[in-house]
C-alpha cells in the first residue's frame, strides 16, 4: 500500500474495468463490480490508515523519549507523556505557557532597562545553549 506499484495496479484494474465495459454492454452488473470494489477498498482503508498513523506516532514518541533520556538536564519525567490524562497534559501546557510569559516579560524588562528596544522572541536554536555553546549544533 502506498507504493508506486500499488498505484499502478489500481490504475490497471480501472483500465481493465473500462475496457470490459463494451463487452458487458455497460450493464448494471458491470457498474456494480467497480462500485463494490471501491467500497471494499475504502472500508479497508478506514482501518489501514489509522493503524499506519498510530505506528508512526509510536515510533516518533520512542525517538523523542530517547532524546530526552540522553540529554543531560532534560526532565525525564516527560518520557511517555502520551500516557497522561488530558487534565495532566493541560496542566503541563499551562505550566509552559506561564514559563513562556515570564521569559518574555524578563526579556522585555531587560531590553527597556538598558535603553534598548525590546526584541522579538528568539527562536529555539538562538536561545538554547547546546554543550556550552549558543546557536545551532555544528554551526
Amino acid at each position: 500500500m502506498g507504493s508506486p506499484w500499488a498505484f499502478l495496479f489500481a490504475v490497471g484494474l480501472i483500465v481493465v474495468w473500462l475496457v470490459t465495459g463494451p463487452l458487458f454492454h455497460f450493464s448494471d452488473t458491470w457498474q456494480l463490480v467497480i462500485n463494490t470494489g471501491t467500497t471494499i477498498v475504502t472500508f479497508l482503508m478506514v482501518f489501514v490508515i489509522p493503524n499506519t498513523q498510530n505506528r508512526d506516532a509510536k515510533a516518533l514518541h520512542i525517538k523523542l523519549d530517547e532524546l530526552l533520556r540522553s540529554i543531560h538536564g532534560a526532565r525525564v519525567g516527560f518520557i511517555d507523556l502520551e500516557h497522561l490524562s488530558d487534565q495532566e497534559i493541560n496542566q503541563l501546557e499551562q505550566e509552559f505557557r506561564k514559563l513562556r510569559e515570564r521569559s518574555t516579560l524578563r526579556r522585555t524588562a531587560r531590553g527597556t532597562k538598558a535603553g534598548r528596544k525590546p526584541q522579538m522572541s528568539r527562536g529555539y536554536w538562538q536561545s538554547t545553549s547546546i554543550n556550552g555553546r549558543h546557536g545551532r549544533p555544528g554551526a
